[in-house]
């Protein structure tokens, strides 16, 4: 013990007290070094390559400071005054929000033995850490079948034994499968330039009277697409204040309708560690009440994003499998140029795993992922040092002004446009827009000069990009593509004027009475996880 206390006395000395700047390397003077560089090891030596990892336990400042062992030494972070270091997710968060103050380092895992010089098992079988052999099947499904746990222990892209196999173009062809190395290759292999730009605008959550008036603004039956059809969007729409006649009315117009949850649950970790059940009552619950509630009749709801961009990994998509969505968007990849075109899952994903304690799928599914590519959020990106992209717009922090965010917007579409043509994905929260009447008039300009100026750029939701890619059509041609040419121009009224207003309780939902807004009868209980339908049959 008395050691460790010198190597944490000594290194606190080096690192904090000493008053050394944030992030500066460190080197032991010559005349220690051997003394030194042994104690550097033993603090090091079950380390993993660029962990951070406190000297000292506890809130305060000891919850703030954190070291990491390195080629050249020992490095130490500081996060600044209001957040803590959270040792789990290996970033700085809020104080409240990091709950392993008490914790030095991550949690060893007890890996599996997958490589070794000698087998240990007979073929079809691998071992677990402590040498027992397990079905190879076995490894990474979610359940912990070795004695030790270790077969989900080492499950990302690069080790899970049952991982989706790289591309292969002899074998993914289209329409069914699309992939290519990098994400960037042109579905049919057309030149960039006969290539229609598609755009899609999505916003997620709750439809209702809070931003009804905003989706009547930007779609107002006045802005067309080339091909004379409405400029359309995609709404992943959460449960809880989601009026059910304004959905219907969306859907009526040609938008499409996909899903982001019944509880839109506030615990991120929910939505990474979710069984298969889990995503199958809250994805597949929300597409049955909207069915229902919207009088959505046409399975025409296939999409998913899933809450705060929280990737639920295989369990995830093997609902989606089960539950014959078509596509998911929640994946993103970091900012690249050029941007990525969605691909299917059948093979291994063309990027790595992008975020902070992401859970992205390993195997193989049949499922498109409708990729959200980052965007570039820097002002002048010809001579800004780089900044990480964001995928969400309202996420990108740094645009203050409505000028800003039409600078935004151009650039990000010149990437697009000037490069390979993938589709430009513009996800918005409707209150973004809503509370900042600068940037929706940003917005709407835009969409209108682009529009004015390009006879090749088509808004269309993302369900049209797909069959887009399974049929790739040149510009000339995609004025009569007939998949985008569906509820071109609705006229007509709402399929009513006054919807039922129904005061609702579930004994899932205790202590309250919640207002469903809806065209048909009125349900016995308010829908929720275990009675999507609402008619108390648990």
């Amino acid at each position: 013990m008395a050691r460790y206390a010198r190597v944490a006395t000594l290194v606190a000395c080096l690192l904090f007290a000493c008053g050394v700047a944030n992030g500066q390397r460190y080197r032991r003077q010559a005349d220690d070094s051997k003394k030194d560089d042994s104690l550097e090891q033993e603090l090091c030596k079950d380390k993993d390559a660029g962990e951070w990892f406190r000297l000292v336990a506890g809130e305060g400042d000891n919850c703030r400071d954190v070291i990491q062992c390195t080629a050249s030494g020992i490095q130490a972070i500081r996060c600044p005054a209001g957040l803590f270091f959270d040792i789990e997710k290996q970033t700085c968060d809020w104080k409240d929000a990091v709950k392993n103050c008490k914790l030095k380092n991550k949690e060893r895992k007890i890996k599996p033995l997958l490589y070794t010089e000698e087998p240990l098992c007979q073929d079809g079988f691998l071992a677990c850490g402590d040498a027992t052999c397990i079905e190879r099947g076995l490894f990474c499904n979610g359940e912990k079948d070795c004695p030790d746990g270790s077969d989900e222990n080492s499950c990302d892209i690069d080790n899970d034994p049952n991982r989706a196999p790289p591309c292969d173009t002899s074998q993914c062809v289209l329409p069914d499968c699309f992939c290519s190395e990098d994400g960037t290759v042109i579905p049919g292999d057309l030149p960039a330039r006969d290539v229609p730009q598609m755009i899609t605008i999505t916003f997620d959550d709750a439809i209702n009277n809070n931003n009804i008036e905003l989706y009547k603004e930007i779609f107002n039956g006045k802005r067309k697409n080339p091909n004379g059809c409405d400029i359309k969007a995609t709404f992943f729409i959460s449960h809880k204040y989601t009026n059910y006649s304004a959905v219907q009315e969306t859907h009526r117009k040609g938008h499409e309708i996909a899903v982001h949850s019944i509880t839109h649950n506030d615990d991120e970790r929910f939505w990474s560690n979710a069984t298969v059940d889990d995503w199958g009552k809250e994805m597949a619950g929300m597409r049955v009440i909207t069915e229902k509630f919207a009088n959505v009749t046409d399975n025409s709801i296939v999409g998913v994003r899933a809450p705060y961009l929280r990737v639920g990994g295989n369990n995830q998509f093997t609902m989606m499998e089960e539950q014959a969505f078509l596509y998911d968007s929640t994946i993103t990849a970091p900012l690249s140029n050029p941007p990525l075109w969605p691909y299917t899952m059948y093979f291994r994903m063309p990027h790595r795993c992008h975020g902070n304690l992401q859970s992205c799928p390993t195997r193989s599914h049949a499922v498109w992922e409708m990729v959200m590519n980052e965007l570039d959020r820097r002002e002048d990106p010809t001579n800004d040092e780089y900044l990480p992209g964001c995928a969400m717009v309202d996420s990108c922090s740094n645009i203050l002004t409505g000028d800003q965010f039409y600078n935004f917007l151009n650039h990000n579409f010149d990437r697009h446009y000037d490069q390979n043509r993938a589709p430009l994905g513009l996800y918005f929260h409707a209150a973004w827009l809503k509370n900042n009447p600068e940037f929706l008039e940003a917005f709407l300009y835009w969409i209108d000069e682009i529009l004015q100026t390009h006879n090749d750029v088509y808004f269309v939701t993302m369900t049209q990009v797909i069959q887009w890619i399974q049929n790739p059509r040149t510009v000339t041609e995609a004025k009569n593509f007939e998949p985008w040419r569906e509820k071109c121009a609705v006229e007509g009224i709402p399929a009513c004027w006054v919807p039922h207003s129904c005061k609702l309780i579930s004994k899932e939902v205790p202590g309250e009475t919640i207002n469903l807004q809806t065209c048909v009868r009125c349900p016995v209980n308010y829908p929720w996880l275990n009675d999507p339908t609402g008619d108390g049959h648990y």
